[in-house]
């Protein structure tokens, strides 16, 4: 059982987060090559307009991806506080509380994607040659949100548990059989985009039952048993009190990204459709690092707050914001200077690579801002502060980057590359809000043992 949890309050801060973030970083990159190799897969043997389906369908997919981790966050945040304090009994009693809260929304967001697919995929202007290829990526991708939430809710329990080397295991093998199974279900037997939601699916069902039946087998602290499978009120308010805040902000900044795409769709067709959709995937890829620091250091902090540590907090930070600004400078190099190349990675069309230059030049700034607030909100979610994570992100996406995106992008007459300059504007707005709110010192309240001992 021990080697499936690690005391993150001793040690080096700096050997400790980077050993740890470096599991997270490849279980992350290795997730993400789901909707990279369908994207890149559909592109190659779908055509333009299965590529512009799958990237609406799997815009209103992050969403509910982003739900499902943002509460488990929640998980994960009390688990490590339990865990710093040496509490397994209640460890064991916020994991079982974690998994019967996410199969319930699990079955209502399920219910309602499948009701609502049409008119969903109508609200975002889709365009009509892609309306197909998204409908039925859609609805495929939904019909097994289960998955989605199953991977999130395991996942962050062992992280919080200090654990980032089991996930990675299976979602290696699940990424084999994603990538498979696309070249089966699409280049085999042509089935374009629901073929790719598909694979997709299958490729998320293996991961969840091989990490079950692996922890089930190693003694993890949850046995899985159906009694086990409890619901405890003040476990729920522990953990909504960081995952709902964190769930609702993570949706609605990726719904602001959707209102963009519906903006991108009615002014360039499917060529600047498929251009931002190459430009979000290029994107998921490359802030992978810098997530799993912010992974990394929230799971610190928050066993830190158990153990009463805020020291070691403070250098959790530092060092995790030192980390983000090395790689984020890297970034910046790679989208600037190698812009077209990253589109022929996607197979794209020529007018998808035009209008694609022009969006990155602007959007690539992005990565200038977003370290600072990587590192802040990490200190905010590690100490179960996330109202602060949803102001920094929900005020300037709707302050600050819808209207600027209207503004110049179509009363200016801007296009896409206005578009592309509302979202590093916003990020700036929100990293201004973050670190006035770090050096505010609020956060700081939560190391307070009391306040985390449920009996």
């Amino acid at each position: 059982m021990a080697k499936l949890e690690k005391n993150l309050t001793t040690g080096s801060v700096w050997k400790q987060l980077i050993l740890f973030a470096i599991p997270l970083f490849f279980s992350n990159l290795i997730q993400s090559i789901y909707s990279v190799a369908d994207m890149m897969i559909v592109s190659h043997f779908s055509g333009t307009a299965a590529v512009s389906g799958v990237n609406i369908s799997s815009n209103i997919m992050v969403i509910v991806i982003n739900l499902a981790s943002g509460i488990s966050t929640g998980g994960m945040v009390t688990v490590g506080r339990f865990l710093g304090a040496g509490q397994r009994d209640n460890i064991k009693k916020a994991i079982g509380t974690l998994f019967v809260s996410l199969a319930a929304l699990a079955t209502v967001v399920t219910v309602g994607l499948l009701s609502f697919a049409k008119p969903i995929l109508y609200a975002l202007n889709t365009p009509q040659e892609a309306y197909t290829d998204a409908y039925y990526y859609l609805i495929i991708c939904a019909a097994g949100t289960v998955f989605v939430f199953a991977y999130n809710a395991l996942s962050a329990v062992m992280r919080g548990m200090g654990d980032g080397k089991t996930p990675l295991k299976f979602v290696l093998v699940s990424s084999v059989v994603n990538i498979v199974l696309d070249l089966i279900f699409i280049k085999g037997f042509h089935w374009g985009a629901g073929g790719a939601a598909l694979a997709t699916v299958i490729a998320q069902a293996v991961s969840v039952m091989l990490c079950v039946v692996y922890l089930s087998k190693h003694k993890f602290i949850f046995d899985f048993r159906l009694s086990s499978f409890c619901f405890d009120r003040d476990m729920f308010k522990m953990v909504m009190k960081v995952g709902l805040p964190n769930g609702v902000q993570l949706m609605i900044t990726n719904f602001s990204f959707l209102i963009l795409s519906a903006l991108v769709n009615e002014m360039g067709g499917v060529a600047a459709s498929a251009a931002v959709g190459i430009v979000g995937k290029f994107n998921g890829f490359a802030i992978l690092p810098e997530v799993a620091i912010n992974n990394a250091v929230s799971t610190m902090i928050s066993q830190s707050v158990g153990a009463d540590n805020l020291k070691r907090s403070k250098q959790a930070v530092k060092y995790g914001f030192g980390l983000c600004a090395a790689i984020s400078a890297v970034i910046f190099m790679i989208a600037t200077g190698c812009t077209e190349q990253i589109f022929m990675l996607f197979g794209a069309e020529a007018a998808v690579v035009e209008q694609g230059c022009i969006y990155m030049k602007a959007f690539a700034f992005e990565y200038v801002v977003i370290p600072f607030i990587i590192a802040c909100n990490a200190a905010f979610l590690g100490t179960g502060n996330g109202w602060i994570t949803l102001i920094v992100d929900i005020f300037p996406a709707f302050l600050v980057r819808l209207p600027l995106a209207v503004y110049l992008g179509v009363i200016l007459d801007m296009g896409i590359f206005g578009v592309a300059c509302a979202v590093p504007s916003a990020s700036f707005a929100g990293a201004v809000i973050a670190v006035s709110f770090y050096f505010g010192g609020y956060w700081k309240k939560a190391f307070r043992t009391s306040d985390i001992k449920i009996q």
